[in-house]
């Protein structure tokens, strides 16, 4: 793939070259639209994988809709839905396609950021824009540091501002943002996170990234190069760590309903090529493939492991909606586990049902024209976000030891 730099334009003028978003009312209007939304952007996601096509306007179709809105709260105008309803919505157009539904996760991750920690302009500003339909991209994550959150960019004051200098990577969702929000340190050495529209001077996204999975994303390089923030637009996203709070499992639990809505893909996918395609084996006497009884069965235990997954993801978003409501640290504890929990049975269950999906459809199954091995690449290479080894640990260890987890966006 060659790397190539986009022209960014003004975000104003992008907000306004597209029709003004939807605002969703309610969590039942959220699930509605959502599976409208998936039903559309779903007629094309093979081809879309195949050729690397960035999903330009199925991104508007989808961020126009409302849904990118929908967890803004009541007093600025959103519907601050449910994380249960968030959990759905995500999973929802994640069958449908999990790149496009990986792309709003920083987005919504900065709007819980913004009304944690967000002062009264930053709320009224940024929440007026979420609901115009203006999208978040995200510059958090570099490459080739000693850890995920060893953060070498840097912000420093300057007159009427700050100056922010870095190089990012896996910066999902920054090519076809209107804004950037930038993790950095500043220099008393916390993070802060920098708003970042599209069109400033010395910012330049680069669609570099080449995984073999998640493969529209566009989790390419940020360059940011002495650019100038004004200090309205900077968020002191350490506060939201510095005490419990639900910043960690916000993120995470929308990392684990992408990967549930892969592995409600793969499976819908494997009863559909099993039902029309597969033949019988030739020690089954049997007619159809869909007839025999080992196949039978090995569906039915991914079938059992996809609801269970879906029943812990909901169990996770109802406690969840407890930590937002009384945030002290046995809430969030509670809710960062069982958000935990959820995340390993998603990624389990996707590479499980990604991985039987050739088994019980049959060599047939692999040829080029089903692009049926995207549900596997898509699975390995979201999965990888935070390992699920790490989380196994923090179960065991609260509920052995009542150890707390670590308050970090990757647990």
């Amino acid at each position: 793939m060659t790397a190539t730099s986009v022209p960014i334009e003004d975000s104003e003028e992008q907000a306004l070259s597209r029709p003004r978003a939807h605002i969703i009312k309610t969590d039942a209007e959220a699930i509605e639209v959502a599976y409208k939304v998936a039903a559309e952007i779903s007629k094309e996601a093979a081809v879309r994988d195949a050729q690397r096509r960035l999903p330009a306007p199925e991104l508007d179709l989808f961020s126009q809709s409302g849904l990118w809105g929908i967890t803004v709260p009541r007093e600025y105008g959103g519907a601050f839905v449910s994380n249960t309803t968030l959990a759905e919505v995500i999973a929802i157009i994640s069958e449908a396609d999990p790149s496009i539904g990986q792309i709003p996760q920083n987005h919504l991750y900065m709007v819980e950021g913004i009304r944690l920690d967000g002062t009264d302009f930053q709320k009224k500003f940024f929440f007026d824009l979420v609901l115009q339909g203006v999208r978040f991209g995200n510059a958090f994550s570099e490459i080739g540091t000693k850890s995920v959150n060893d953060v070498q960019t840097r912000i420093t004051p300057a007159e009427g501002g700050y100056l922010l200098s870095g190089k990012k990577f896996y910066s999902s969702g920054a090519l076809l943002a209107d804004w950037v929000p930038v993790i950095a340190k500043n220099e008393h050495d916390n993070t802060i996170v920098a708003f970042v529209k599209k069109g400033t001077p010395g910012l330049t996204v680069i669609d570099d990234w080449s995984s073999f999975g998640q493969r529209t994303t566009a989790s390419g390089t940020t360059i940011l190069e002495n650019i100038f923030v004004p200090e309205e637009y900077v968020l002191l996203h350490h506060l939201a760590f510095d005490r419990p709070t639900s910043m960690g499992p916000i993120a995470q639990i929308i990392q684990a309903a992408v990967d549930t809505g892969i592995a409600r893909a793969a499976l819908r996918d494997t009863i559909h090529f099993v039902r029309n395609h597969t033949r019988p084996w030739i020690d089954s006497a049997l007619e159809h493939g869909y007839e025999d009884p080992l196949t039978i069965k090995d569906i039915g235990d991914i079938q059992i492991r996809v609801h269970a997954t879906d029943a812990l993801l909901r169990r996770a978003g109802e406690l969840l909606d407890v930590a937002q409501r009384e945030p002290n640290e046995d809430t969030v504890a509670v809710a960062s586990i069982a958000v935990a929990e959820a995340k390993v049975l998603s990624t389990e269950t996707a590479l499980l049902a990604a991985s039987k999906l050739f088994e019980l459809a049959g060599t047939r199954s692999t040829l080029g024209q089903f692009n049926l091995d995207r549900h596997w690449r898509n699975a390995r290479t979201h999965t990888l976000h935070d390992p699920v080894r790490w989380k196994y640990y923090a179960v065991g260890n609260y509920a052995l030891n009542n150890v707390k987890p670590p308050r970090h966006p990757w647990i």
